[in-house]
């Protein structure tokens, strides 16, 4: 395990941080891809204190170019691809609205990051996952099982990544990728947010969780994307692991 090299998107902060941590800890190599340059150079600083290689790339997950050359940076310089981390959502992913009064242009850039960005991703590192039979894993949400009241769109977004996964899960199986989703509930500045925004909320999620708290993102999530991205779950492909505590209903 002390050879990988894993690529996470939006990974300057909340999950995806969490996640290059527990990687880092594993001693890989950690490419984070964000559109933050400060606050990712700093997650892959921290990488590198927990035992691994970080390494920081300024990258827009809806850009095509921009996902390409950051692909392609990091197989010239590490020489492969074996893990990818699809973490990156729309900035407005926390905004609670009323279905009745989505503007269009929210909807679209929640399309453009997180659904043309997952097969955006998905197209960059097809090859370099084939190549080294390697892992692709999605971050979704229990509000893609359940719905959520004021996040439809989010929702929605969050179920269809999942189709895609399961759909890419067989696709891609003949070629030895495995595609698996995580949906994590965790304390990150994201759910701060929105918990600011819908006071409710809080008590509402917190309210049905076995566990009573919020999953850390380095030691309660981090290390089940890292075990999707690790040999130990070679025959594991086309699910979606719940680490919220128990919390959602459906699985």
């Amino acid at each position: 395990m002390s050879d990988r090299v894993v690529l996470i998107t939006g990974a300057s902060g909340g999950v995806g941080r969490g996640i290059a941590h527990a990687c880092g800890a594993a001693g890989w190599t950690v490419w984070i891809a964000a559109r933050r340059r400060a606050e990712g150079e700093q997650v892959a600083a921290e990488v590198e204190s927990a035992g691994g290689r970080g390494h920081f790339v300024e990258c827009d997950a809806a850009d095509a170019d921009a996902v390409e050359r950051v692909v392609a940076e990091i197989v010239t310089t590490s020489g492969r691809l074996d893990g990818v981390v699809l973490n990156a959502t729309s900035g407005l992913s926390p905004k609670p609205v009323v279905f009745a009064d989505v503007p269009l242009g929210e909807l679209e850039d929640h399309v453009a990051v997180s659904l043309r960005g997952m097969h955006i991703l998905a197209l960059a590192t097809y090859p370099h996952l084939r190549a080294s039979k390697g892992s692709f894993v999605a971050l979704t949400s229990e509000a893609g099982f359940e719905g959520k009241a004021k996040l439809s769109v989010y929702a929605a977004i969050k179920a269809a990544q999942r189709g895609i996964a399961r759909s890419l899960a067989r696709e891609w199986g003949p070629d030895g990728i495995r595609v698996n989703c995580v949906a994590p509930l965790a304390g990150t500045p994201a759910m701060d947010r929105a918990f600011a925004m819908d006071p409710e909320m809080a008590s509402r999620i917190l309210g049905r969780n076995p566990l009573g708290r919020m999953g850390d993102p380095a030691t309660d999530v981090g290390p089940i994307v890292r075990f999707l991205l690790s040999d130990d779950s070679r025959y594991l492909t086309g699910n979606t692991l719940m680490a919220d505590g128990g919390s959602c209903p459906i699985s």
